[in-house]
């Protein structure tokens, strides 16, 4: 019974047939059972017509289940995979002031995937990507850079 108490963060995937009202109905089923989503990312399947949603999420063993079966349920739902062994990744964008200093930004870039991206005429943009406890880090990195603006994308994940 402990197992059901332990709270832990999961990803799952679903693949759905990519029509009109998909993802209102993904997002009704959490928020009418009280599940939180943490991130979502949708894009299409190439050369289908059907979507993948990644969805993070946190709950207890029993919560998750819950999750995935009402899922299945989904009349659009192709399938739906709860990942265990993933690689797992994030995107951030970052918009600095261009008096910032260019090399440091770059050389923190670079410790997590990133590069600069666009030099304007006032401000520096550069992205990241790598995983989601990582572009935590790096966020808090930055911040002695003075962002101006961060856009922090979804979860995208694969099963090894």
């Amino acid at each position: 019974m402990q197992d059901n108490l332990h709270v832990e963060r999961r990803v799952i995937s679903v693949i759905v047939k990519n029509e009109a009202s998909v993802l209102s109905r993904i997002t009704d089923l959490f928020s009418g059972r009280g599940y939180n989503i943490e991130s979502l990312t949708v894009a299409p399947v190439p050369d289908s017509e059907y979507s993948r949603l990644t969805i993070a999420t946190s709950g207890s063993v029993r919560v998750i289940e819950q999750i995935t079966k009402q899922l299945h349920k989904l009349i659009p739902v192709l399938r739906v995979y709860e990942h265990t062994d993933l690689v797992e990744k994030e995107m951030a964008m970052i918009k600095f002031p261009l008096n910032e200093s260019l090399s440091d930004i770059e050389t923190l870039c670079n410790v997590y995937n990133g590069k600069i991206v666009n030099v304007g005429k006032d401000v520096v943009i550069a992205m990241v990507a790598d995983e989601p406890h990582r572009i935590g880090f790096f966020l808090e990195a930055i911040k002695r850079f003075n962002p101006k603006e961060i856009v922090r994308g979804g979860t995208v994940a694969l099963e090894r």
